[in-house]
């Protein structure tokens, strides 16, 4: 997982409450293991006016030309700004992969389903809460200005538009140092792997008749 930087992106505005991981990746998507190759199904139902399948050719199908992320420049959105418990439904990570692969790396909402939430940071999203007032702003902004872009700084915890809005956010420290450092579970446990080593080898030596 790469290390997160601040970074300043294009914002697609998508007003909407509860939704859900089939609406993010519908569930005949869900087949494969792979992290890679779902961001051309984020939103599928939505994005597409036909059926989708896996394996298909997605580049003829029909797309709805009025769903934000077919439309220019969001469909170059690096940062997706929603409402009310965005991912909520089922736990699929695959929700979590299809928006880290279509190139969104912020989700700015007013909150978040659990589950959702910390599997962003397990692929190296970064889900920001904020207030209903600050949310509004976002949207009336974002609505109005062309190309409107916000700047993501996670070091110093700050959502600037590069006008006059500069909002803190609060976040987890641990799940801040974990996208900071570009690690997951397994990633954070191997930095303590000579520790781990000196463990097994002192149990080893302690118990030796547990590994004959």
């Amino acid at each position: 997982m790469e290390k997160y930087r601040k970074f300043k992106g294009i914002v697609a505005p998508l007003d909407k409450n509860n939704i859900d991981t089939d609406a993010i990746i519908p569930k005949q998507y869900l087949k494969s293991i792979s992290r890679e190759g779902f961001g051309v199904n984020l939103f599928d139902e939505w994005r597409y006016l036909d059926m989708g399948e896996p394996g298909q050719d997605h580049s003829i199908r029909r797309i709805n030309k009025n769903f934000i992320l077919n439309k220019k420049p969001h469909n170059r959105a690096s940062v997706l700004l929603t409402g009310e418990n965005f991912g909520c439904g089922s736990s699929r990570e695959h929700a979590a992969w299809a928006i880290k692969d279509f190139g969104i790396k912020a989700i700015i909402a007013k909150s978040f389903a659990d589950i959702f939430y910390n599997n962003c940071f397990k692929n190296g999203i970064l889900p920001i809460e904020l207030g209903e007032k600050d949310i509004n702003t976002l949207f009336n902004d974002c609505l109005e200005k062309e190309n409107y872009e916000l700047t993501i700084d996670l070091t110093n915890q700050v959502v600037n538009d590069n006008f006059y809005n500069e909002i803190k956010f609060e976040i987890n420290p641990y799940q801040k140092e974990s996208l900071i450092k570009g690690l997951d579970e397994i990633g954070q446990t191997l930095e303590n792997i000579d520790i781990i080593k000196n463990f097994e080898d002192n149990y080893k030596n302690k118990f030796p008749w547990l590994f004959n």
